[in-house]
């Protein structure tokens, strides 16, 4: 039965699975995760990252996306690029089959876990969403597009603390992500809106 089928044959699941993984992937992420496939070239693109200027910023940032994407495997980089393509042709349900086989064949890929949870994401599917961000986030505590993906899913969830600490989180790893500093003041500008 799926996600979304048990959800309205039992409204309160969605709250329980949120409830069960939220404090699961906020450990993760603030330093219970382990980094697996973490190279020199990452950690200096990461070290550039903080202290580059916003332009310089988006050239590191599609490099660091370039080595995420990079499986040392080059059948596996094919099921990333054949479902990164049924993903944009609107193909879900393809997308999904090619990274669960990407996940299956290599499961300490961190982007194979990530690409799924953007497609699940997309399918409406949350909680199995939000259990491949906590994947991603085990194997690569610093992907900042996995922790803006869970930001976002915190606040559709009304969860504006929590998004906060997150897209906080993000702001460190890369100041300049997209849209990061207009979150942070707008989440800070609502949660001291309501606690007057």
């Amino acid at each position: 039965m799926g996600y979304l089928l048990l959800m309205k044959v039992w409204p309160g699941l969605h709250n329980i699975v949120v409830a069960a993984l939220v404090p699961a992937m906020i450990c993760v992420m603030f330093g219970a995760g382990m980094a697996f496939g973490q190279t020199s070239k990452l950690d200096e693109l990461f070290d550039r990252l903080k202290t580059a200027d916003e332009q310089a910023a988006g050239r590191i940032e599609q490099e660091i996306w370039i080595e995420w994407s990079k499986s040392g495997s080059a059948a596996m980089d094919l099921l990333l690029e054949r479902g990164r393509r049924a993903m944009s042709e609107g193909q879900l349900d393809l997308a999904v089959e090619h990274f669960t086989a990407l996940i299956d064949h290599a499961p300490d890929f961190a982007e194979g876990w990530n690409a799924r949870a953007t497609a699940l994401y997309q399918m409406g599917q949350i909680g199995q969403s939000m259990a491949d961000i906590a994947q991603t986030l085990r194997l690569n505590p610093r992907h900042f597009g996995a922790m803006s993906g869970f930001a976002m899913i915190l606040e559709e969830l009304d969860r504006p603390e929590q998004a906060l600490e997150v897209r906080k989180a993000v702001k460190a790893i890369h100041p300049h992500a997209a849209g990061v500093s207009e979150a942070i003041d707008r989440l800070e500008a609502d949660l001291q809106g309501s606690s007057l």
